[in-house]
């Protein structure tokens, strides 16, 4: 039987290069957007294409039946892809727009996850797939909204890992350093409606480097940047795979920050990630 994968966040990016892959590869691929316009455009690329809102419950609801209502009422893969960003010093970050994120990179996860859980329990098995981040286990500064919902998948998808450990159910994270997508330029109405960055104590280190690179025009790659498709070809490890692994690290960047963790006291790591601000 054709396997099926849930894919969120299909409107560019990651989520694009994946739905696009994975159906290349013979899955049946439900690759749900945001916003309904997206999900037409989809549409007659030839996807399935449901519409999910992290920050929409009711539908993460219809979304998921429109799946299962198409499958028969299975799914074999969840890969939970879409968040959003939110840069600014953690003093100047307001407390709606801490709200605002966690809703979507976190609580609309968690609601989606929950509703599919069942579903693979009475299927007898089925992957869910989480695309973390370096900043799940390493805080950059100024991005202490996005590192906050990164630090708290991370620790829901170890403990939901542990409690499915006796069933066929393989929770996994997949981390991934700088990828080329439109995630910054997207982060730009959120930085502006949450952060006051002009009475910031921190305003010459803003127009010194972060307003530099949020609002940089015709940037190039960064150092160490890799394509979307990098991040795909660990999650068709993690989904085709009999044993997938627990974590899947993307980029330079995040096998370095991977072995630093693990080697340097919390206070060298400090002084390196200072040199970034």
């Amino acid at each position: 039987m054709q396997k099926s994968i849930l894919i969120t966040g299909c409107s560019s990016g990651i989520g694009l290069d994946a739905a696009r892959a994975m159906k290349a590869r013979g899955w049946r691929v439900f690759a749900s957007c945001r916003q309904q316009k997206d999900c037409e455009r989809l549409h007659k690329e030839g996807f399935e294409s449901p519409r999910i809102d992290y920050c929409d419950t009711e539908s993460i609801t219809t979304g998921l039946t429109e799946v299962l209502k198409a499958t028969g009422g299975t799914l074999d893969v969840l890969f939970n892809n879409g968040a959003i960003g939110l840069p600014g010093a953690v003093e100047d970050l307001a407390t709606d727009g801490l709200r605002a994120i966690f809703e979507s990179n976190l609580f609309g996860w968690h609601d989606l996850t929950r509703q599919v859980v069942p579903v693979m329990r009475a299927q007898g098995h089925g992957r869910i797939i989480q695309n973390s981040s370096i900043l799940g286990f390493v805080s950059f500064p100024w991005r202490g909204a996005y590192v906050a919902t990164k630090f708290a998948l991370e620790g829901l998808s170890d403990t939901l890992r542990v409690e499915l450990g006796d069933t066929d159910i393989k929770v996994v994270l997949i981390e991934p350093g700088p990828i080329t997508s439109k995630f910054r330029e997207n982060a730009i109405p959120h930085f502006e409606r949450y952060i006051d960055w002009k009475s910031s104590a921190l305003r010459p280190l803003y127009e010194k480097t972060l307003l530099k690179r949020l609002y940089a025009e015709n940037k190039g790659p960064d150092h160490f940047e890799l394509p979307a498709s990098a991040v795909t070809a660990k999650l068709i490890h993690a989904s085709e795979s009999l044993r997938p692994r627990p974590r899947y690290y993307v980029t330079t960047p995040t096998r370095v920050a991977g072995i630093l963790k693990r080697i340097l006291s919390t206070r060298a790591i400090d002084r390196i990630l200072m040199r970034l601000r």
